[in-house]
């Protein structure tokens, strides 16, 4: 059968276009590497306990097309992000807010105080910002810096901070009020029938075929289609001819414990450098699950050749250069379309993905 889309990957975005251009008519075959649909927000339950496979996804935005869009395939609870970081022996609420701040500096009461306290220290950073330890600094101060970011970060991207890029933080989420919500955005939350249900329904009655490296059989699998949507690693595409984009990957540590609920929280930071992993998940709390078993993940940055999985890509302007001038391959190729966070080399929340899928969907299927 010949096809008017073949869509490498069945993740969020190449689900969500195969879906809207099922709706207006078009044949698609979706090609997936993994034995699994739904990219990096499969789940898998164990124990009556929806396991977050690749990292926790919280849904949030204040897009409401794509809050009404996701609607249509679950209903959302009314889970909240509040993760706690934990440095040594001492807990801090996230994001940054008045309660971060009095557990930072315990004389510190009032927004106006907390404002004082990290001006006096922003002051360290003078001249051009040049890394990401001075942009740190001069956002939120030396204390904040060395105890919440520094160990974390390092962990997470594998090099000094003084050696990564300011661009890497721009900005930084600084409340000034008692509020441990991670998120602003008015629609939050998991859906209730879960991701998986969610992807299931978006690729109902397409063609989906497993476990097949679209890059290792590119010219037989590209003449099914007219067009081909390429959702992977764009230097995969083009056999890494230009060299490779890097990226930091994670090993995942999915564990069991009896006894059920182990943290009291979903989401543990770990800023200490000594501690070997970023982050600890555990995954009941995000469906308000109560039982006698808990499952916790735990995530520990990696280098990408160790997994080869890429996850966050490392956004130098090095990088960045090298993924420009693939790009520019690819918009010679006239029936070549890209989406996704691994095609782009960005870094995109669930609801930007759907929200460039149906942008590209509506351009392509008008």
């Amino acid at each position: 059968m010949h096809y008017d889309y073949v869509i490498v990957g069945s993740g969020l975005f190449g689900a969500v276009f195969a879906h809207e251009a099922v709706k207006a008519d078009k044949r698609v075959l979706v090609i997936e590497r993994r034995g699994h649909t739904g990219g990096n927000i499969h789940c898998e339950e164990r124990d009556g306990i929806d396991i977050h496979l690749y990292g926790a996804h919280i849904f949030h935005t204040c897009d409401e097309k794509v809050w009404r869009y996701i609607n249509q395939f679950t209903a959302f609870n009314h889970y909240r992000n509040s993760p706690i970081a934990r440095y040594q022996e001492r807990l801090f609420n996230l994001p940054f807010n008045m309660n971060t701040f009095h557990q930072m500096w315990s004389d510190v009461y009032t927004p106006e105080e907390a404002k004082a306290r990290i001006e006096e220290q922003r002051k360290e950073v003078v001249g051009e910002v040049t890394n990401l330890e001075q942009q740190a600094i001069s956002l939120v101060g030396r204390d904040i810096y060395e105890t919440l970011i520094k160990g974390y970060t390092e962990k997470q991207w594998g090099r000094p901070c003084t050696e990564l890029p300011p661009s890497i933080i721009k900005r930084l989420p600084v409340r000034w009020r008692y509020d441990n919500n991670y998120f602003n955005d008015p629609h939050q939350g998991i859906p209730i029938a879960g991701y998986n249900s969610i992807i299931e329904q978006l690729l109902e009655g397409i063609t989906v075929v497993l476990n097949t490296d679209f890059n290792a059989d590119r010219t037989r699998l590209s003449a099914l289609g007219d067009k081909v949507l390429y959702t992977g690693a764009l230097d995969a595409y083009y056999d890494y001819r230009l060299g490779k984009l890097e990226y930091r990957s994670v090993h995942f540590d999915h564990q069991r414990f009896e006894g059920g609920n182990q943290q009291g929280v979903a989401v543990i930071n770990y800023t200490d450098a000594n501690i070997p992993y970023t982050r600890s998940i555990e995954h009941a709390h995000f469906t308000f699950t109560e039982a006698d078993v808990s499952w916790v993940s735990y995530e520990y940055p990696v280098d990408y050749s160790q997994t080869g999985e890429p996850y966050y890509p490392i956004g130098d302007e090095q990088n960045l250069a090298l993924h420009r001038r693939y790009r520019a391959l690819a918009e010679r190729e006239g029936q070549l379309l890209l989406g996704g966070r691994l095609a782009e080399y960005a870094y995109y929340d669930m609801d930007t993905t759907i929200a460039r899928a149906l942008q590209l969907a509506e351009q392509e299927l008008a």
